[in-house]
């Protein structure tokens, strides 16, 4: 494959210091916020527009295990629907935001470093 590696940049724009849980979060939710808010912070990757899909990542979670209790007193299909549903939705989040093994090792942003660049014909500059 030719052309420059793609390298995960930091965001000019990332949040820096800790940012609390909403409070209208579900006890589960909050922890989840607690757990996975520190990493992304030190990764420099979360910012203001982010903490959105954040909170609903947090939700989905919560849900899941919300469910889980739930379903520990008895088998309910109605549930076991709901469940899925919370955790793809859980899955895709955490994708969206490098929560996941295979999401961290993608490369998301190019940087200014070209020395494997070949010449670049659509380059004007």
């Amino acid at each position: 494959m030719k052309g420059t590696k793609p390298h995960m940049v930091q965001a000019n724009d990332a949040i820096d210091k800790k940012i609390a849980a909403p409070s209208w979060l579900s006890a589960d939710a909050k922890a989840e916020w607690k757990r996975v808010f520190p990493s992304l912070v030190s990764r420099k990757i979360l910012t203001n527009a982010d903490l959105g899909g954040l909170e609903n990542y947090c939700i989905a979670i919560g849900r899941v295990r919300q469910i889980e209790k739930a379903l520990q007193g008895g088998f309910e299909e109605k549930l076991v629907r709901a469940q899925d549903k919370a955790m793809t939705t859980a899955r895709q989040l955490a994708a969206e935001l490098g929560l996941t093994p295979v999401s961290r090792s993608r490369p998301t942003m190019r940087d200014d470093n070209h020395e494997d660049d070949e010449e670049n014909p659509l380059d004007v500059s």
